[in-house]
C-alpha cells in the first residue's frame, strides 16, 4: 500500500459564495487524508467549482474545465454550471462527474470513486475532523473570512438566474451562524463578511425561529444576527442586503460601540440596480425611487460615517435615454460611496431575455463608459473629503515599505485600499488594525501614515 496520501487538486471560480463552497468541500477532503496540491502534475484527480450566473462567467469556466482535462485528464465538476450538465458534457464529454453547487455529497462520492481514500486502520476508528483548527479550510487570508448565513434566494429578478441553479431561500439556523463566526474569532479573524443571495430576507422561511447562543435568544433573523455578531468584538460587514425596509432598523448598531470597536461596520453593500421606475418594474426590483433617496439620507443623519456600495445594470432592455438620465441624476443626489455598474448582458434562461427593444452594443457601452465617468467624479470627490482625517484600518499585506489596508469602508477584492507609506517602517503585520492619518487620494484609494506609534492589537 502507498504510504502516499491521495492528491487532489481544486479550481474554485465565482463569488465569495461559491468560495465559501469550496472552503466546506476543501475541509471534508482533509478531514478524509486527502492532499491538497497546487499543480495539475501533482494531482491524481482535479474539482473545478464553476460559476454560470453571466456568459463571461459560463466561458470562464468552460475554460477552466478544458484546461483541467488537458493537463490533468481527470475532472469532476460542481458548482452554479453543473446545474447545466448538458452544456458541460457538449463541451467536455470526458468530464468524470457534474454536480451542481452545495452538493458537497455528490463531489465527496465522486472523488472516492476515482480515488478511494487511504485505509489506515488506527485512524479510521477515530472520528474525521480538521486536527489544525476547527472551522476548517479557508481559502481568505487568516485575518478575515466569509460567512455564509443562507443558501438560494425567493425573489425571481428578471435578469438573473440564481434561483434556478442554487433554489429558494434556505437559512442557516442563527445559533449555528454564531458558533461558527465564534470559532473564526478564535482562530484569528478580525473581520467577518456576510454574505448570502439576499442578507436581508434572512429567517423568513423559518418564520425568523428562535435559537439559544451563549445563554441568550435570538431570532433567526438580519438584526438579530447583526447584534449577536456585534458580541465578538472584530468587524462585521455586511454584504447582498436587499433594500427591504426592515434595513433601517440595523443603522443604529453602525453608530454604536462596543469595547471601542463599532457594533456593526457602517457599510452597506444594497444592489439598487437602476433608478427609473419603469426599468425597475421590468427588472422586477422595488421601484420607489424617492423612498430610497430619503431612506439614504436617513441613514445618514443616524450613522454619519455609513459607507453605501451598489451595484447597477445600464442598458437593459427598452431602457431609454431618458430613463439612462434618470439614473445619472440618483448617482448625483445619492452620492454613493462605492459603485459598480455592467452593460445589460443577455444570460441563458433569464426572463429578460424575452423583453421587447433589446439596445445595441454600442449604445451599451457608450452608457456604461458616461455612468462611470459620473460616479469617478463622486468617488474621488467624497475621498478627496477624507484627507486630514484619521482612519482605522486592517493590514492586509506588506508591500516593500508599503502596508497595503483597508479602512472601514473598503471590502476586500470589491473597493480601494488604503497604503500606508510607512507601514514597513512602523513594523505592521497582516490583521492588526492601526490608526492611519490620511495624507492623499485618488479616483479609488487613499495614502497615509501612521497616526501613532503602535498598532492596535
Amino acid at each position: 500500500m502507498s504510504l502516499q496520501n491521495p492528491k487532489v487538486g481544486f479550481v474554485s471560480l465565482g463569488c465569495p459564495k461559491a468560495l465559501v463552497d469550496s472552503e466546506r468541500i476543501l475541509t471534508q477532503l482533509k478531514a478524509e487524508g486527502y492532499d491538497i496540491v497546487q499543480s495539475y502534475d501533482a494531482a491524481d484527480v482535479v474539482v473545478v467549482n464553476t460559476c454560470g450566473f453571466i456568459d463571461s462567467a459560463v466561458t470562464e469556466s468552460l475554460d477552466a474545465i478544458g484546461e483541467a482535462l488537458a493537463e490533468n485528464g481527470k475532472v469532476i465538476v460542481t458548482g452554479c454550471l453543473g446545474k447545466r450538465p448538458e452544456q458541460i458534457r457538449a463541451a467536455h464529454p470526458d468530464v468524470l462527474s457534474i454536480s451542481g453547487p452545495q452538493d458537497y455529497a455528490s463531489v465527496m462520492n465522486a472523488v472516492h470513486r476515482v480515488l478511494p481514500p487511504k485505509h489506515d486502520p488506527f485512524i479510521d476508528l477515530m472520528p474525521r475532523r480538521m486536527l489544525d483548527d476547527d472551522f476548517g479550510v479557508k481559502l481568505t487570508p487568516k485575518h478575515y473570512a466569509y460567512l455564509k448565513i443562507s443558501e438560494g434566494c425567493n425573489h425571481r429578478c428578471s435578469f438573473c438566474i440564481i434561483p434556478s441553479m442554487r433554489g429558494d431561500l434556505v437559512s442557516r439556523p442563527v445559533d449555528e451562524v454564531l458558533r461558527e463566526a465564534e470559532k473564526l474569532v478564535r482562530g484569528g479573524v478580525r473581520e467577518l463578511l456576510v454574505i448570502s443571495q439576499d442578507t436581508s430576507a434572512y429567517g423568513v422561511d423559518v418564520k425568523y425561529a428562535e435559537r439559544v447562543w451563549r445563554d441568550k435568544p435570538y431570532q433567526t433573523r438580519m438584526k438579530a444576527l447583526c447584534e449577536g455578531l456585534s458580541e465578538l468584538g472584530v468587524w462585521t460587514r455586511l454584504h447582498y442586503v436587499y433594500p427591504y425596509p426592515h434595513v433601517d432598523d440595523i443603522i443604529p448598531l453602525m453608530a454604536q460601540t462596543h469595547n471601542g470597536m463599532p457594533k456593526l461596520l457602517p457599510y452597506l453593500d444594497i444592489p439598487f440596480q437602476h433608478a427609473s421606475p419603469r426599468v425597475l418594474k421590468l427588472m422586477k426590483r422595488p421601484g420607489a425611487v424617492h423612498k430610497t433617496l430619503e431612506r439614504i439620507q436617513r441613514w445618514r443623519a443616524i450613522a454619519p460615517d455609513i459607507t453605501i456600495r451598489s451595484t447597477f445594470i445600464v442598458g437593459f432592455p427598452g431602457e431609454t435615454e431618458a430613463e439612462f438620465e434618470e439614473l445619472l441624476e440618483f448617482l448625483d443626489e445619492a452620492q454613493l460611496d462605492r459603485v459598480g455598474a455592467f452593460a445589460y448582458s443577455p444570460v441563458d434562461g433569464a426572463k429578460a431575455n424575452e423583453l421587447p427593444d433589446p439596445l445595441p452594443e454600442a449604445v451599451k457601452q457608450e452608457r456604461l463608459a458616461r455612468f462611470m465617468e459620473r460616479q469617478a467624479e463622486i468617488s474621488t470627490a467624497r475621498l478627496e473629503a477624507k484627507v486630514g482625517s484619521v482612519q482605522r484600518c486592517l493590514v492586509d499585506a506588506i508591500d516593500g515599505e508599503l502596508a497595503i489596508a483597508r479602512s472601514m469602508a473598503d471590502a476586500p477584492e470589491i473597493d480601494g485600499v488604503v497604503q500606508i507609506q510607512d507601514g514597513r517602517d512602523a513594523g505592521l503585520k497582516p490583521g492588526e488594525f492601526v490608526d492611519v492619518e490620511i495624507m492623499g487620494s485618488d479616483e479609488h484609494d487613499l495614502y497615509g501614515e501612521v497616526a501613532y506609534a503602535t498598532a492596535i492589537n
